[in-house]
């Protein structure tokens, strides 16, 4: 398959709104959005010994670690173990994919089925630092998998659905078994961020975040102009113009709160809805 022509023709759900197409991306942080990860955070008590704590947990906690003493489950924190985040780095890649496929699943999770089975197009944001290939092989492990609601079959049928628009896919047409090759053509199209990978901070990812959805928004724009150059547009609306529409939710209120206000100064089109997920429950922020 030619990729560039794979780029052009893949198409995400399409919303008419004022006679414009509008295509619908996904932008989703990882812990405890999508999954429930068993990895944890290591810190130290007044007594020196390691303690670990959830990635929930953190959430509430991490302004506060290594500043004043603070209770946590029996234990008087005083601050980070040496490499708290150890298995949230590269060293923990192995224990991602096979965390990932026996995690509980998050309030986000039933929006990541609707992305991948419909074939669009997705980020992963998250303050991981593993390498983004481990976070593309923990998702092409579920998806192959049908974990939970993911569904291979009806992802290689919208792929060949927007290989071939126009034509109804039916009978015959309706595509066979998804293959390896196929998932992984998609995937990389997809983009993954482990915001600390590299030189990036686990314990303030704010900004990584913030970097990756700038990016993020820049190449769902191109790529929406590649797909309104096709000529499947030019008799439904007056002009080819395609406006990108991304959701992103966090179980962070901080990461919300920032990126908020990154998008008030920066996102003029609105182009992005932002999700809360803490305690379980979704609602736009």
């Amino acid at each position: 398959m030619n990729y560039k022509k794979f780029v052009k023709e893949i198409l995400s759900e399409i919303i008419h709104d004022q006679m414009k197409p509008t295509m619908k991306y996904y932008a989703f942080d990882w812990d405890d959005n999508l999954m429930y990860m068993p990895t944890k955070i290591y810190l130290v008590d007044d007594k020196g010994k390691t303690v670990g704590m959830s990635t929930e947990d953190f959430a509430e906690y991490r302004t506060d670690i290594g500043k004043e003493p603070f209770k946590y489950e029996g234990h008087t924190i005083v601050d980070f173990d040496k490499d708290a985040f150890r298995d949230f780095k590269v060293p923990g890649d192995k224990a991602f994919i096979s965390d990932a496929m026996k995690a509980e699943t998050g309030p986000a999770w039933s929006d990541f089925v609707e992305a991948v089975n419909n074939g669009s197009i997705f980020a992963i944001i998250t303050a991981r630092g593993h390498n983004p290939n481990t976070l593309k092989e923990g998702v092409y492990n579920l998806i192959m998998a049908n974990k939970n609601g993911l569904n291979s079959r009806t992802l290689a049928e919208n792929l060949y659905r927007y290989r071939n628009i126009g034509n109804e896919v039916t009978g015959e047409k309706k595509a066979k078994a998804l293959t390896p090759k196929e998932l992984r053509e998609y995937l990389d199209l997809c983009r993954f961020y482990p915001v600390s990978f590299g030189e990036g901070s686990a314990t303030n990812p704010e900004e990584g975040k913030i970097k990756a959805m700038r990016e993020f928004i820049s190449y769902c724009k191109d790529m929406a102009q590649e797909i309104g150059e096709k000529a499947f547009f030019k008799n439904d609306v007056e002009n080819n113009e395609i406006l990108p529409i991304i959701g992103f939710s966090d179980d962070d209120p901080r990461n919300i709160d920032k990126m908020k206000e990154f998008l008030d100064d920066e996102d003029t089109e609105k182009l992005v809805k932002t999700y809360l997920t803490k305690g379980g429950e979704k609602k736009e922020i």
